[in-house]
């Protein structure tokens, strides 16, 4: 198995990115990240000066940009996407044209360039709707124009790998907690925000089960994989998640965890799907269980807001990626 040392992590100033790449660097990597940094220049800023990180402004969609950067890589963590329905659902062409079609050119110039490892960001939206646990084994059933293309790249990728082109797909749940590139549009987050800063929580429905995982977690997911052996996880395809509970249940957590006197309003939905998902498989497998709970994540959450980290966090829009999606306007 050959060492690597060299990653290129596309999406890196992100949410998930903003977490992994300190983490990749401690652990002795050399990373390159490229990405558009559209939620600003300083998400990275614990690690400028790094000598082991390189940092590209660039959009995944230029071919040229990543026969420059990929050559010399070992493997590649792909994080970069249009991220949410909504966010895609702006301008379906554009996500298209980033989710879709820069991934194969992406898969492509990686394996011509001799990438050795291809670590692929899917999501739990390719299953649908199911009723009870969903598990890898089911049939994908996507119902977006964002989980169609997820779920075609998974099978794109894998009819990639070789002896010398190593695929694995990590799919998802909802990942929660504080990150230097905080995302403020997912549900604990969501409701963590507004118990701390509005005192009330504004529950939709209630009923709808989320699967839901630590950012901490999510960020160790990719560093155990670049230490698996090769052969275990060739084309393997993986839920990644931890803790399932209703949207309901979560708020309540909310409240209790924060000890305060929070409000929960309940308000009728039209949207009650339910997500249950079983990450059974990778601990079987390979051994790898979530470590981080819930509260953490709403403990670590109030802790940034302590500290001054979360500025006007109702109303910045890098907080929510459609509102910064829409201000933005990529073509």
């Amino acid at each position: 198995m050959r060492e690597i040392k060299k990653i290129l992590v596309t999406g890196g100033a992100g949410y998930v990115g903003s977490n992994l790449v300190p983490k990749l660097l401690k652990a002795g990597y050399e990373v390159t990240v490229v990405d558009l940094y559209l939620y600003g220049d300083d998400v990275l800023a614990a690690v400028k000066g790094n000598p082991g990180l390189t940092e590209v402004k660039a959009d995944i969609r230029d071919a040229a940009m990543l026969e420059r950067e990929l050559t010399g890589m070992d493997a590649v963590i792909h994080l970069a996407c249009i991220s949410n329905d909504p966010s895609y659902e702006l301008n379906p062409d554009l996500g298209k044209s980033i989710n879709y079609d820069a991934f194969l050119s992406l898969v492509t110039i990686a394996k011509r360039k001799g990438v050795r490892r291809f670590l692929y960001a899917s999501s739990s939206s390719v299953y649908g709707i199911k009723e009870g646990e969903v598990t890898e084994d089911l049939p994908l059933d996507p119902l977006t124009d964002y989980s169609k293309f997820k779920a075609l790249c998974e099978e794109f990728l894998n009819a990639q790998a070789d002896d010398t082109f190593i695929v694995t797909t990590i799919r998802p749940s909802t990942v929660c907690g504080y990150a230097p590139r905080l995302r403020l549009d997912l549900t604990v987050n969501i409701l963590t925000n507004h118990a701390l800063n509005n005192g009330k929580i504004t529950v939709f429905g209630g009923t709808q089960k989320r699967p839901n995982l630590h950012i901490e977690d999510m960020s160790e997911v990719y560093l155990f994989m670049l230490k698996q052996p090769e052969d275990k996880i060739q084309k393997k395809i993986y839920n990644v998640g931890y803790q399932n509970y209703t949207v309901m249940q979560i708020a309540e957590m909310v409240r209790d965890t924060l000890g305060n006197d929070v409000e929960i309003v309940v308000t009728p939905s039209n949207d009650l799907r339910s997500y249950h998902v079983n990450s059974d498989k990778i601990k079987n497998e390979l051994g790898f269980v979530p470590k981080h709970t819930i509260q953490e994540a709403i403990l670590d959450l109030r802790g940034a807001f302590d500290k001054g980290l979360v500025p006007e966090s109702m109303t910045d829009i890098r907080y929510f990626n459609i509102k910064l999606m829409q201000a933005v306007n990529l073509v």
